[in-house]
């Protein structure tokens, strides 16, 4: 990675750790995926992010930029039909804002939620530790928690195991 003029490194390196974090976390997830699917317990794909080519360079190389918000970021069938539909993050500290879902997120969730899918939000926090908080306590953080974050002491009952793989079906 290197500094770009005008900007700060330290914000840069911060966000390029979170991004490769990220991209960790969703590596885990898509191996379980691959696992239920072999099971035959569900059928879960990473949701592509929606973007539009605007220029194709040399080896195979090209220019695009997103066309919209992004949506949440697996969706699937688990066995017996029922859809699932979850958003993955990657925090670090001791708690996880309710603002870490964007407003396209959150009108995604709401709506496969209305429809009767299985909906959470899947953490990973300080690269460790793993949570699966059901949509409806996250979207109401403020009446469950009193306030718009939950802390480390109130996932804990969220908690998910990871034995070989995360286990955020059981």
């Amino acid at each position: 990675m290197r500094p770009s003029a005008g900007k700060d490194p330290r914000r840069q390196l911060q966000g390029y750790t979170s991004k490769k974090k990220g991209q960790a976390f969703e590596a885990i997830i898509a191996a379980a995926c691959r696992t239920y699917r072999a099971e035959r317990r569900a059928y879960i794909d990473k949701t592509p992010e929606p973007m539009r080519v605007i220029g194709r360079g040399q080896k195979g190389q090209f220019t695009a930029i997103f066309e919209k918000k992004a949506q949440p970021d697996f969706k699937g069938t688990l066995a017996g039909g029922r859809a699932v539909c979850f958003e993955a993050k990657s925090k670090e500290g001791d708690r996880v804002n309710q603002t870490a879902v964007t407003q396209e997120q959150k009108e995604a969730l709401d709506d496969h939620t209305d429809l009767g899918a299985a909906t959470f939000v899947l953490l990973c926090m300080n690269g460790i530790d793993y949570y699966r908080v059901p949509w409806r306590i996250w979207r109401n953080m403020k009446r469950h928690y009193g306030r718009m974050y939950m802390t480390l002491e109130e996932l804990e009952f969220f908690r998910i195991r990871f034995d070989n793989t995360l286990k955020f079906l059981e």
